[in-house]
């Protein structure tokens, strides 16, 4: 079982995503599953410029030889792929979008329908189950709106979404078991998705966990 994280915060280490993508690797490990964590924006990464070579000329392989050369061999061994990034502006940050559609070798030319819905076929080599990790800055569940609408194309078997984000980080005493709490059931995660594929309701109970107020979490922002 090899489980990887594609982190695609700018911030890399220093992020809110890297302190919950870290919790849900380490519950991976202790499962017994090989891990690795990637931080996107230290690859070097071109923009996919939709040539179709990958489909049509040299069927897998795209046009550019950069990092991708390596990510997509990493992302097709392993089992489970972990898409993490905070929110920007409503949707994923541009690190991973890029990231994204640098994995169209996965798929095939031709065109495929199921229910009304178009799109094009799978390459013969198996995919990995997809995780979908996301924190926002901000309290409330509206912030992962536009995620949810463009992950649900990728069949997700976990989404783990994360509000009031900024207290990941926190070393506010008052905070901190809650904020141990909320990561031990990611971690939970972790160690389940790697065990069976799947989570428990109790898990997924405790991933939707509230960790402060609303208000109290607007002034503790607002605080600075």
């Amino acid at each position: 079982m090899k489980v990887t994280v594609f982190n695609g915060s700018p911030r890399a280490e220093n992020s809110n995503t890297h302190v919950i993508a870290s919790a849900f690797l380490k519950g991976a490990e202790a499962a017994g599953a090989e891990v690795q964590n990637i931080f996107l924006s230290e690859k070097n990464i071109k923009h996919c410029i939709g040539c179709f070579t990958c489909w049509h000329k040299t069927p897998g392989k795209c046009i550019h030889r950069d990092d991708m050369d390596e990510l997509l061999e990493i992302v097709l061994s392993s089992d489970i792929i972990c898409l993490a990034t905070p929110v920007y502006l409503w949707n994923m940050t541009a690190h991973l979008k890029n990231f994204m559609d640098r994995l169209i070798p996965t798929k095939r030319h031709n065109v495929v329908e199921e229910d009304g819905h178009y799109e094009m076929s799978n390459s013969e080599i198996p995919r990995p189950k997809i995780v979908i990790l996301s924190n926002a800055g901000f309290p409330g569940d509206n912030n992962f709106e536009t995620m949810k609408m463009v992950m649900r194309s990728m069949e997700p078997a976990l989404e783990i979404y994360r509000n009031c984000g900024m207290l990941m980080r926190t070393k506010d005493a008052t905070i901190l078991p809650k904020v141990s709490e909320y990561l031990e059931y990611v971690s939970k995660a972790g160690a389940e998705m790697a065990s069976v594929k799947s989570v428990s309701p109790e898990t997924l109970n405790g991933l939707s966990m509230d960790i402060m107020s609303t208000g109290d979490y607007v002034a503790y922002i607002s605080r600075g």
